[in-house]
């Protein structure tokens, strides 16, 4: 090895300087980088300042990773003859790779004043020019580049990604695929085709452009992160976390795989799994303005809205043109009643992405409409007008943000046509299988009896601590835990899962998990106290200390029966509405969380009448006493009386700052969240007369309820 570096060594010495930089130049188009630097290293010891030799070592420097060493070679190159302009070009390159755009520009723009004619350069400007964020520049570079060269698909596709960052989604689609036309094994550009379908909401399109990117590069690590996304857009949950294991398998080390997973599991309501992925990725990649408004969303799941606030304002601030934090940011401060600052952060994220439409559903239940000229319907009512173009999803969010506005300003007319055609399309997106679901009522009926009841009484686990607020969606619980949870003894803890998940961990005496309702049937005393034990253990975490603490999720009213059993000395309030506001105000809202039986009058009508069946059944079967009911009505009527009688009922002092309910600044996650936050009122009584035109299928499944 020693005698073959000393002949190239005599050899090089006894070439021209021409034949020199022929070699090293074939060296390094063939990859051997270590052989060029030897032959343009000895070439320099006897021309120090030879520019081109200068100019082709920091090309061979970049190569080999040694970028900021290439810029130092080509500013000596620069400092003999700067009137060269593919030096000027390669290091304006060089100097965008390193994270200084405004240099790069700087001698971008120096190298086409040197040759105009230079497609490359002007391709190079434009991608200094995306980097500052100046899109409408980066378009006019790629023009140039494609006009000097009309088959330029790198340029083209470059273009593509300018024009989608101006949200011209449409015309990047197209340069992506002129650019494919010229180039079909154009990895990058199957890539970016496939980012922009996923804008355009066409996310079956976008796997297969992603899938295509993969299979003319396997090891594309972009494109397989991309394809997790596509998967997720689909709901396709199982291919999505199978392309993240893929995609980790490529990079363990991979924070966009990591994230993305755990937006995955978000969706799936899998939080525990999220927090651990989402910190996973920041410890890779602190940085990230996308992980924090993921892991923000999964604490706001997880009821913790103020470390959800945390996150999102981490997010604004790594990324002050990030629309999304600002829309949840929105929705985290509407759970504490600040309504004025939530509109605020609602409009920064419409101003930065005026089509995300998502953000007036949230907006208009932060605010009341008093005219027919404000800004955000005039908005909403010109998505309106070429809907057809819009995504189904989005239609939806768009029908229901109309018709609130329309409520307000009592066009109810119009507003009943956005709440049918809203309601018709989230139904599709639903599988609801209803015989299943009204047969569970009754399974519930024939599975817990008075004998049963009486046959099981006596045990439990003993516990005053939670207070149950149960009934149909909409019907006023979250009305009556506000006035419950703002006395000084009470802690309210929302909606919560915990006697689902603690009914969901029973095991039969095999291990598996035991079917609720039978499963009271055969349970001991001793077994019904640590279903008790565990629910508080359980609910004793949201509030360590805590005498009381109020427990809001409505559909608990499936498990009364079982509540009486296992905290027989637990307190349950059952709220009532009148039937048809009830489901009228179900009928109104894109619920956060799934309730798939209200997103059709006729369904809506025959499951009211299941539950409605299922309450009288828990009056019959359980002693008095067991629960109190409570009507909406009569709470509007004469609140100091009856916020009297629930205090008494759950063994509480008399407190009188539970009237002021609403000034209360506990974080209220609900659909209700807005109107907890008001003084009590009368106009949602009756309110279902407003939309008599259309409620013939409701009332017909309703029946005698209905009058």
């Amino acid at each position: 090895m020693t005698r073959q570096a000393t002949s190239q060594s005599d050899t090089s010495r006894r070439m021209s300087v021409q034949d020199a930089l022929k070699l090293a130049a074939g060296h390094q188009s063939a990859g051997r980088l270590a052989q060029a630097e030897t032959v343009l290293r000895q070439l320099l010891q006897q021309r120090p300042n030879h520019p081109e030799a200068l100019h082709l070592l920091a090309i061979v420097a970049h190569q080999a990773g040694k970028t900021n060493i290439a810029i130092e070679l080509i500013e000596r190159a620069l400092t003999i003859n700067p009137k060269v302009a593919v030096f000027q070009s390669n290091i304006a390159e060089m100097y965008r790779r390193v994270g200084n755009p405004q240099r790069a520009i700087a001698h971008g723009e120096h190298a086409i004043a040197l040759n105009a004619n230079s497609a490359d350069a002007h391709n190079n400007l434009g991608i200094a020019h995306y980097d500052i964020g100046d899109m409408d520049g980066a378009v006019r570079c790629y023009d140039k580049a494609i006009a000097l060269r009309p088959r330029f698909a790198e340029a083209i596709s470059n273009r593509g990604n300018a024009l989608r960052n101006l949200r011209r989604c449409d015309e990047a689609e197209s340069e992506y695929r002129r650019a494919l036309a010229i180039n079909p094994s154009y990895a990058e550009a199957y890539n970016n085709l496939g980012s922009v379908l996923r804008d355009l909401e066409r996310p079956g399109e976008a796997e297969t452009a992603y899938k295509k990117a993969l299979a003319l590069r396997p090891t594309y690590l972009e494109a397989q992160n991309n394809l997790i996304l596509a998967y997720k857009d689909l709901k396709n949950y199982e291919a999505a976390l199978a392309a993240g294991q893929d995609a980790l398998r490529l990079m363990p080390q991979n924070a966009d795989a990591l994230a993305y997973i755990g937006a995955i599991y978000v969706d799936q309501k899998k939080l525990d799994q999220a927090f651990d992925v989402l910190r996973r990725s920041l410890a890779i990649n602190p940085a990230k303005a996308e992980t924090y408004n993921m892991l923000g969303r999964a604490f706001f799941e997880a009821a913790q809205a103020e470390k959800a606030i945390e996150c999102y304002r981490k997010a604004i601030t790594l990324k002050r043109d990030f629309a999304d934090p600002h829309n949840n940011l929105g929705n985290a401060l509407k759970e504490f009643g600040k309504f004025d600052e939530a509109l605020v952060e609602f409009n920064a994220a419409l101003a930065l992405q005026p089509d995300l439409i998502g953000a007036y559903v949230n907006l208009v239940d932060a605010k009341k409409f008093h005219s027919d000229d404000d800004a955000h319907l005039v908005a909403m009512e010109e998505f309106a007008a070429k809907i057809e173009t819009l995504a189904e999803e989005r239609q939806q969010h768009l029908h229901f943000g109309l018709a609130k506005a329309y409520d307000d300003l009592k066009r109810y007319d119009e507003a009943s046509a956005h709440l049918m055609k809203g309601n018709a399309l989230k139904r599709k997106t639903i599988e609801y299988d209803e015989p299943v679901v009204l047969g569970y009522f009754e399974r519930i009926k024939e599975a817990i009896t008075a004998e049963v009841v009486r046959e099981k009484s006596g045990g439990g686990f003993d516990t005053r601590q939670p207070i149950f607020v149960l009934g149909m969606p909409r019907s006023g619980t979250t009305l009556i835990e506000q006035i419950i949870a703002s006395h000084p003894s009470v802690k309210g803890a929302g909606e919560l899962k915990d006697l689902n998940d603690t009914i969901n961990s029973v095991k039969d005496r095999e291990g598996n998990q035991a079917p609720y309702p039978e499963f009271v049937q055969v349970l001991s005393g001793a077994e019904l106290a640590k279903i008790g034990e565990a629910y508080t253990s359980r609910l004793d975490m949201r509030a360590p200390g805590s005498p009381r603490i109020t427990d809001k999720m409505p559909s608990n009213f499936y498990f009364a029966g079982l509540i009486h059993l296992a905290l027989p000395n637990a307190k349950i309030i059952h709220t009532n509405r009148n039937p048809i506001d009830t489901c009228v105000s179900c009928f109104s809202k894109l619920f956060a969380g799934e309730q798939s039986q209200t997103y059709d009058l006729a369904e809506l009508g025959r499951y009211y009448r299941a539950y409605h069946g299922l309450m009288a059944h828990w009056r019959r079967v359980l002693p008095p006493g067991a629960f109190l009911d409570v009507q909406y009505e009569e709470v509007v009527g004469d609140l100091e009386g009856q916020a009297r009688r629930i205090l008494s009922y759950c063994e509480l002092d008399w407190d009188a700052g539970v009237l002021d309910f609403h000034k209360h600044e506990r974080p209220v996650k609900t659909a209700s969240a807005s109107q907890v936050r008001k003084p009590i009122y009368d106009t949602s009584v009756a309110r279902w007369r407003n939309y008599e035109k259309i409620l013939g299928p409701l009332l017909a499944e309703l029946g005698d309820l209905g009058r």
